[in-house]
């Protein structure tokens, strides 16, 4: 399996406070993989955390792709079991529930490329301080939330507004609810995949 960055190392989006190894970041990729297999095969898999690092509590989004197209992506922005633990739920989730794609199939598993985004804590911001290719956001009011990764406003060339507006966009809230009471929390992902 080779591991490439999605990102030049330089880039700020492939840094958090997380720190994993190219090991601990195999190992997480290739849980990934095995947690589809095994869904698909109808067998349990072991989910004990093979290192200390992965035993951490983290929010994680895992993010398919099919021939370079995004066929998944599923995510827990807030810490609730191991990292481990995480990336398979959310590799199965990716793979079998996101309601955008049909559930991946037994021919097109082997295919799949798998991208992770490990996030720091959520912390809240002001509209001014929010940092496009630094931060993803979680946006909320009147108990809607819409979360970008910090990855989506450079893939689209969004800049620090309209990042706030399609981050509103898909929590349901009017473009502008950032400039009207909207809570604004942000964080920093470490991203790293499959090439």
């Amino acid at each position: 399996m080779s591991l490439q960055p999605e990102f030049r190392p330089h880039d700020p989006i492939s840094q958090t406070d997380v720190e994993l190894n190219e090991r601990d970041r195999k190992l997480l990729l290739a849980i990934a993989h095995a947690a589809i297999i095994t869904a698909l095969d109808q067998r349990e898999l072991d989910l004990t955390p093979p290192s200390p690092p992965l035993e951490q509590h983290r929010g994680v989004f895992t993010t398919l792709y099919l021939h370079e197209t995004l066929r998944g992506c599923v995510g827990y922005v807030t810490p609730a079991v191991s990292l481990y633990r995480a990336v398979a739920e959310t590799a199965r989730a990716a793979a079998f529930e996101d309601t955008r794609f049909p559930p991946v199939s037994r021919l097109e598993a082997p295919e799949l490329k798998v991208s992770l985004s490990v996030l720091s804590p959520l912390f809240e911001v002001s509209a001014d301080q929010v940092e496009v290719g630094w931060h993803g956001l979680l946006i909320s009011q009147h108990g809607r939330r819409g979360l970008l990764l910090p990855q989506v406003p450079l893939e689209h060339g969004w800049g620090r507004v309209t990042f706030l507006e399609q981050t509103c966009r898909k929590a349901g809230l009017p473009l502008d609810a950032w400039r009207h009471g909207a809570k604004i929390e942000a964080f920093t992902a470490l991203v790293f995949g499959e090439a």
